[in-house]
């Protein structure tokens, strides 16, 4: 080609570069952007989708359950999701809300409910309404009434809701269950018995059913349909499944007057603001109903001596484990590590494995093997270390926190073994190559160089593990359960107790009384000493900061 034929280059590129269509963006590009935003639309309709239903899910269960709390959290998370996901100006919340919407449902959720309950008197005998109170009371006391007949019915179901359909005396049918009470209902289908067949709006249980399943016998035998909405009418109840009768209580609810009376004794209990029924002579029902109790629970920690003792005690373990098990495990880690450091220690990686076993056994089962290797009958403890003394390791009381503090330390030891190995691989080799130079020993080495450059990185961690070790329920449960019981001591509370398990004693979840409103009001204080210690050894922690 000559330079003759050769076109400008100006009309080369104007031939090789096509105009692109209208809005500056060539057609088919446009077309893959338009169809890759379409799709994700759709899969962001879907999740949405999937979190309204679920919202709207948790927003009816509240409202059934008068949860108003739970209803507004629900709909609340639900309303923000929609203007946050369908709007295009909240771009960062779209990438903040999940990790916002967690934090304040599993934590500040969580706090605020914990906070609660502590000013609430809620426990065994306080777990519901004083309508909920009266109602299991005058349960108590149920008789059937003389003149009432035996009703032909029959056990129905209703979303799984039990329920009882009784044939009156006019020959119509009346249906309900624990929550709704008898109504009438229209159609239904009475059999040869009398008994209601077929009822509207319900499945009636066969009766080959309730002959074979023992778990629906018990459940039907404890079903009780009130009569009306007055408690003092009775309620419907069956023994066998196909006859009904009314049952009432020798109690009698006053809602004006705020008393049940017995009928067989004729005393009166009185309905008090601290949620109890109580008599004159100072006998009480069993059943209360939970109420506000402001700060009663806060003074009982401090104020009750029978129980601020034996916490009095817990609280002085607990600093004492926590203190001793990152001090000496900080110890022992640092001792192996600064041993296994020694390029002159053969075979390092294989030991450094060896060392670390305690920390890759599941914390529980470790726990599980040392109350074994520790029972003063049969354990290898006394047999192979005190020659087959009887050594109660587990019931006396310092012995028993000798023995859990020890396997907390054998637990926790590996941790800062690698920790302090790690922190000692990075320390400058020219800052120690100079100390020596200067005719440091080692013990000033270790003393002026290594251990506060060492603490600068290591001072956070122990602050953490203080605070793990001061809640490790794990160990304390699981070797004896805080055991040996401290004598006189309420909830059962044990000399190897930290306060996490006192906690737990105290909720009742081991079994025994519960008093929810308590354990709540020392969790709280235990959140503040942790979170105060916390702080306070923070800010010592930059002073470290200097050596660096």
């Amino acid at each position: 080609m000559t330079m003759n034929s050769a076109k400008p280059l100006t009309e080369v590129a104007n031939e090789a570069v096509e105009p692109p269509p209208r809005g500056g963006r060539p057609r088919e590009a446009h077309s893959r952007q338009w169809r890759g935003a379409g799709w994700g639309f759709l899969v962001k309709l879907l999740i949405m989708a999937i979190v309204n239903a679920l919202g709207v899910m948790t927003v009816l269960s509240a409202f059934a359950a008068e949860s108003w709390v739970v209803l507004g959290v629900a709909a609340g998370l639900v309303i923000v999701a929609d203007i946050v996901y369908f709007t295009k100006r909240a771009l960062p919340l779209k990438y903040l809300l999940p990790g916002l919407a967690f934090l304040a449902v599993f934590q500040i959720f969580i706090f605020g409910y914990t906070a609660y309950i502590a000013f609430t008197n809620y426990g065994s005998g306080h777990a519901g309404t004083q309508q909920q109170a009266v109602e299991a009371t005058l349960i108590q006391g149920e008789r059937r009434v003389d003149s009432s007949p035996t009703y032909p019915m029959a056990v129905v179901e209703r979303l799984g809701e039990l329920g009882l359909a009784i044939a009156d005396d006019t020959g119509g049918v009346q249906v309900g269950s624990a929550e709704s009470g008898l109504a009438a209902v229209d159609g239904a289908t009475l059999g040869s018995s009398g008994a209601p067949t077929e009822v509207p709006g319900w499945s009636v249980i066969p009766r080959a059913q309730l002959l074979t399943d023992t778990a629906l016998q018990q459940e039907v035998a404890e079903l009780r349909v009130p009569v009306s909405d007055d408690p003092n009418d009775g309620s419907v109840r069956t023994r066998d499944g196909t006859t009904g009768a009314v049952y009432t209580s020798t109690l009698v609810w006053d809602e004006a007057g705020q008393t049940i009376s017995d009928t067989a004794s004729g005393t009166v209990y009185t309905a008090t603001e601290d949620g109890r029924f109580v008599a004159d002579d100072g006998t009480e029902l069993p059943t209360g109903w939970y109420v506000n109790v402001g700060f009663d629970n806060f003074l009982r920690l401090f104020a009750n001596a029978d129980l601020a003792q034996p916490l009095l005690m817990v609280t002085g373990w607990t600093f004492a484990f926590a203190i001793l098990s990152v001090g000496i495990s900080f110890a022992i880690g640092l001792l192996v590590a600064l041993v296994f450091n020694d390029p002159r220690v053969r075979a390092r990686k294989f030991l450094r494995t060896l060392f670390i076993l305690p920390y890759a056994f599941p914390a529980f089962m470790s726990a599980l093997l040392f109350r074994g290797m520790f029972n003063p009958e049969f354990g290898v403890i006394n047999d192979l270390f005190f020659f087959g003394a009887d050594i109660n390791w587990l019931g006396d009381p310092w012995l028993a926190r000798m023995a859990v503090l020890w396997v907390n330390v054998w637990l926790s030891y590996p941790y800062w073994f690698l920790v302090c190995t790690g922190a000692l691989q990075a320390l400058p080799g020219d800052t120690l190559e100079a100390a020596s130079i200067d005719g440091a020993g080692r013990g000033r080495v270790l003393r002026s160089i290594i251990l506060p450059l060492l603490l600068v990185a290591t001072a956070p961690l122990a602050i953490a593990s203080f605070a793990f070790s001061f809640n490790n329920f794990t160990v304390i449960y699981m070797f004896n359960n805080g055991g040996p019981a401290i004598p006189g001591a309420p909830y059962a509370l044990g000399s190897t107790d930290i306060l996490i398990s006192a906690i737990y004693d105290i909720s009742g979840v081991s079994g025994g009384a519960a008093d929810y409103g308590l354990a709540s009001a020392l969790s709280i204080v235990v959140f503040v000493v942790i979170g105060i210690i916390s702080a306070i050894a923070f800010r010592q922690t930059h002073k470290l900061e200097e050596f660096q």
